[in-house]
């Protein structure tokens, strides 16, 4: 029996396990929805922008584990998702992003809504494909869930032709895949995993930090068994929040331009860093002649291409982060069984303990305003810390990392490398089609809630119980407070008065709106937006100058933060 190509790819995505895709039609793609209307067993979520596909596509990847799929139309439809691709790149998340596309015949003629999409997404995703055959379809599916999902994982592209998705075949699965040219190495090399316990038997002051990897790996419980053995303090990116508990007392806090004091010194003061799936980022790094100048560093990482790229490393372990990990807690456990890391780490954990607390993070309240560290903390307060939390970038983003203190992975939702506005209002729409049941919370600026206010649409449309916070400071916050310390107080451009009254703004659309304005009205009013089984916004009108502390200037080491 033949199958139209629409009907093969929405078979093969059937077959991958794919149960929810987020999208918007278009005439080179107006078969497959056709065909995808007599699939009620994929849910299909019509967003307001493909921006808002892809950024949900990955919001639902990042908190539910597996691999993300958005479909749009060719030209400006496929267009539209390449910073959302970008995001997804930086951060290593599982996609797959269907494009349609003229017809083959058509393409290189300058046709109606054609555009280049695999030329144009080749830097920013892992692999991209133009399917010109469609006996080749339901292979290439394979191939690029494959592709997606194993590894580094990220985003993968697949182009479908207009009449390759009419067109006819057999349908023939391919039940197991492999690519001659990419074999990724999950299983690290016991020599080298042996070489890093050395390392850390060796030390007197060391340290673990944790990225990205360890979330993506599946490794938080491999790392807190690895800590809690050997009684050395854990540090984490950005992107790895959530896979050490904020509660531990081994945990040090966040590192880097925005970490706390403790993170920052714990990890320029070291004499070994054990780093986790992270790549060393500008962000994280500070001054990189500076970075961790007395240590000698182990980097695990499945990806061989960011180990000593920019960080110069003594023992490379190229593998998964979870497996590592396991590995080198094995060796501890046969090998080192009698001896006593908690005594041996005593006076250095005591150092740590005195950086806590001689400079804890903190901030200093005003009466009549309500400063945005207090927001976040309630918002931990109320939810015990177990809502699934997605942020747009800037201000508000780094409080969030400072002020919520995450506990589980794959609970804080971020654009981490690209740093991209209006990531997290339709990452928490992903979020939440992934687990209906959690309680999802966007914490936005006034700035970049507007970047893609429109998926508003879709949250209403949905019953979708979205909280959204905007800490309203009427400014694009983090560009106004380098202005402001760099730039001698010239306020270019920063000003965001002329924005919309936001809960109007909720009712037009159907949602609740909720503003607080006084420190009193906070918890109660908060509490009371939480609680609805409504999608609301929550203005919250904070004060406006305040800025993230500690900062790392550019340029700067680690131990040169500004910490008022």
């Amino acid at each position: 029996m033949e199958y139209t190509g629409a009907q093969i790819l929405l078979e093969s995505l059937k077959r991958e396990g794919v149960d929810v895709l987020f999208g918007y039609p278009g005439g080179a793609v107006i078969d497959i929805y056709d065909e995808l209307s007599r699939h009620p067993d994929l849910r299909h979520v019509l967003v307001r922008h493909e921006q808002g596909a892809v950024h949900a596509a990955d919001g639902y990847a990042r908190a539910s584990g597996k691999t993300g799929v958005c479909l749009v139309t060719s030209g400006p439809g496929a267009t539209n998702t390449v910073t959302g691709i970008a995001t997804a790149h930086c951060d290593s998340i599982p996609m797959v992003i269907i494009t349609g596309q003229v017809p083959t015949r058509m393409i290189g003629n300058d046709a109606f809504q054609e555009v280049d999409i695999v030329g144009i997404t080749r830097p920013c995703t892992k692999h991209n494909f133009l399917v010109k055959d469609v006996t080749q379809l339901a292979l290439t599916l394979r191939q690029a869930f494959f592709l997606a999902r194993s590894g580094r994982p990220g985003p993968v592209l697949v182009d479908l032709p207009k009449d390759v998705v009419q067109a006819k075949a057999e349908f023939v699965w391919p039940e197991a895949v492999s690519m001659r040219s990419y074999n990724p190495t999950y299983k690290p090399n016991l020599n080298q995993l042996r070489r890093s316990v050395e390392e850390l038997a060796r030390a007197e002051r060391p340290v673990i930090l944790a990225g990205g990897g360890v979330i993506l790996s599946d490794a938080a419980e491999a790392l807190t068994a690895l800590a809690r053995k050997v009684h050395v303090p854990v540090t984490g990116t950005l992107m790895g929040l959530g896979g050490f508990a904020a509660t531990d007392p081994l945990w040090t806090g966040m590192v880097g331009m925005h970490g706390t004091y403790a993170a920052n010194m714990v990890i320029n003061n070291a004499d070994m860093l054990l780093c986790v799936g992270a790549r060393f980022d500008d962000r994280v790094t500070g001054k990189l002649t500076a970075f961790a100048p007395k240590a000698r560093i182990v980097h695990i990482d499945i990806d061989p291409t960011s180990i000593r790229k920019n960080v110069e490393v003594h023992v490379p372990v190229v593998g998964d982060c979870r497996l590592a990990l396991e590995g080198m807690l094995a060796i501890v456990e046969a090998k080192l069984e009698g001896k006593d890391w908690a005594a041996e780490h005593k006076a250095w954990l005591e150092t740590v303990a005195g950086w806590k607390n001689a400079r804890p993070l903190n901030y200093q309240k005003k009466d009549g305003s309500i400063k945005p560290q207090e927001v976040v903390e309630a918002l931990h307060t109320l939810t015990g810390g177990e809502a699934i939390i997605a942020t747009e970038v800037g201000q508000h983003q780094m409080w969030v990392a400072q002020f919520y203190s995450f506990t589980r992975p794959r609970t804080l939702l971020t654009s981490g490398g690209l740093g991209t506005m209006g990531f997290g209002f339709p990452a928490s729409l992903g979020a939440q089609f992934a687990f209906p049941d959690r309680k999802v919370i966007t914490v936005a600026g006034d700035g970049s809630f507007q970047m893609n206010v429109q998926e508003l649409g879709t949250v209403v449309a949905n019953r979708l119980p979205i909280k959204v916070v905007i800490l309203n400071n009427r400014h694009l916050g983090m560009v106004r407070q380098w202005q402001e310390l760099f730039y001698e107080g010239n306020y270019s451009f920063t000003n965001m008065e002329a924005q919309p009254d936001f809960v109007k703004l909720a009712d037009a659309y159907g949602a609740e709106g909720y503003r607080i304005s006084t420190p009193e009205e906070l918890l109660p009013v908060l509490e009371k937006a939480l609680n609805s089984p409504n999608p609301a916004i929550i203005d919250v009108q904070v004060a406006r100058e305040e800025n993230v502390y500690p900062i790392v200037p550019a340029g700067a080491a680690l131990d040169e933060m500004l910490l008022v």
